[in-house]
């Protein structure tokens, strides 16, 4: 299918030229000179991508691209302007722009970028999972994961240290190796350390290493994590709980580039980029005096905070799609999930953020029997993982429960008995259902004991086998 493009220029020279190159690189152009002409053909019709000059007869292309973003927020868009200055870049960057091009341009060059740009686009909505083109998964086109891009492609082309903010499953790590691998450092190594994960008596021996003899059991050299990483990228995460003397050499190793192996005299130089993460609020630790406050500071030279996902829940369809392609990359049936299932995920909290979320999309994916996951479906998952975790039970649950209440009046001492089983029932039954009448992917998917499924069906006389075939 032919990729459309709207150029948007005042200058009709500029204009023709544009236009031209564009249809011979096989793309269909409209074309307009104005922020009210621009809104009325976005109005009339699809595009593929968006070209814009700055100035244009009726108003500033940039500072009106807010209502395009939230009307098209998939659709690329190209800055075009002779106002030259590092202003109008900053600005073109802030609007999200696929590419900024000051004037004069090559002409080559931006033909390429918009068909490449449509192309990208295209890919998308195809379900390419969200991924970029180096295959990292940072997903997401609200206002806040934007403010992150921004600030990893400020951090590219330095070695600034990067300090991760945000709470767990957010995806630091995912962060950590987009720096590293979009940067400038991507030929050498990414290591990653969990300093929470070691022992206290090991950490140091883990990042620096250790020579023979050096404590019991060091029966020979140890290359560390710092000499591991030496040319490329050394992602610290959890760095909030690392212990006090670790925190000390790991300063007097950022202050002078060197390192001392565990037992050794020999200093050693290493090139590393350090980017360092933690879930933790490391002022009040700073204040109980268990995080130096240098430390901090050597570390917090660029801070980036990542949104919770109940922050940015707009995100939350593009990231379903893209977990349901993975799990299937990864053996597991291949499914689709419709909008209202999406729009039931968008309600949850997601205490567990990304990583949760990930976790019942690919539940979602293995249990389903459909090859579309409905809303239904997700809203029975939904609630067994509110269960296992001991989560409060969703509102319309609670809803429910309080009518049955009224309806029957059961007698005092039976409540508790009563309403379970007026609740298990169709709750067993739908997972036979889900399951044509396997029950052990049923109580999987209710997430209880096989046995204790078994019991439970006998007691309610639920026969399991009628479900076993589905009309």
């Amino acid at each position: 299918m032919t990729k459309r493009a709207l150029l948007v220029e005042d200058d009709t020279a500029i204009a023709t030229v544009i236009t031209a190159a564009l249809e011979a690189e096989g793309l269909a152009v409209d074309r307009c000179d104005s922020v009210a002409g621009r809104d009325r053909l976005l109005a009339e019709r699809d595009f593929d991508v968006l070209l814009t000059d700055v100035m244009l007869t009726d108003g500033d292309g940039i500072a009106t691209l807010g209502p395009v973003r939230e009307a098209h927020p998939d659709l690329p868009i190209i800055v075009l302007s002779a106002q030259n200055t590092l202003d109008t870049a900053v600005r073109a960057s802030d609007t999200g722009a696929f590419e900024y091009f000051p004037k004069p341009f090559d002409l080559d060059e931006l033909v390429h970028a918009a068909r490449q740009a449509a192309e990208s686009r295209a890919d998308k909505e195809a379900g390419a999972g969200g991924e970029d083109a180096k295959g990292l998964p940072l997903i997401g086109r609200s206002r806040s994961m934007q403010d992150v891009y921004r600030m990893i492609t400020r951090v590219l082309n330095n070695d600034l240290t990067v300090l991760i903010l945000g709470e767990s499953g957010t995806g630091k790590e995912l962060v950590a190796e987009a720096i590293h691998t979009l940067g400038r450092r991507s030929a050498g190594p990414f290591v990653a350390v969990n300093t929470a994960a070691i022992p206290a008596e090991l950490i140091e021996s883990e990042l620096f290493g250790h020579e023979k003899g050096a404590f019991t059991g060091a029966v020979a050299r140890s290359i560390g994590k710092f000499e591991q990483a030496s040319g490329g990228t050394l992602f610290l995460d959890e760095i909030g709980d690392m212990p006090a003397d670790a925190q000390t050499r790991l300063l007097r190793a950022l202050q002078s580039g060197r390192i001392r192996r565990v037992g050794g005299r020999e200093e050693i130089e290493v090139d590393v980029r350090i980017v360092a993460a933690t879930n933790r609020d490391l002022a009040p630790l700073i204040a109980d005096g268990r995080f130096r406050e240098d430390l901090f500071y050597r570390l917090n030279v660029v801070p980036i905070q990542l949104p919770p996902l109940r922050e940015r829940a707009d995100d939350i369809p593009a990231l379903a799609r893209h977990f349901l392609v993975k799990a299937a990359e990864e053996g597991v049936p291949r499914r689709r999930i419709s909008d209202a299932a999406c729009a039931r995920l968008q309600r949850e909290p997601w205490k567990g953020n990304v990583r949760e979320l990930r976790n019942v999309v690919y539940r979602l994916a293995l249990l389903s029997r459909d090859e579309l996951i409905d809303e239904d479906t997700v809203a029975l998952q939904l609630g067994m993982t509110s269960r296992a975790t001991g989560a409060d039970t969703a509102p319309d649950i609670a809803g429910a429960l309080n009518r049955w209440i009224d309806e029957q009046s059961p007698r005092s001492g039976e409540l508790y008995d009563a309403a379970l089983a007026a609740f298990e029932r169709p709750l067993f039954e739908h997972a036979l259902r889900e399951t044509a009448g396997n029950q052990l992917q049923a109580a999987k998917l209710l997430g209880i004991n096989r046995n204790t499924l078994r019991k439970r069906l006998s007691e309610l006389n639920i026969e399991a086998d009628r479900f076993a075939q589905r009309t």
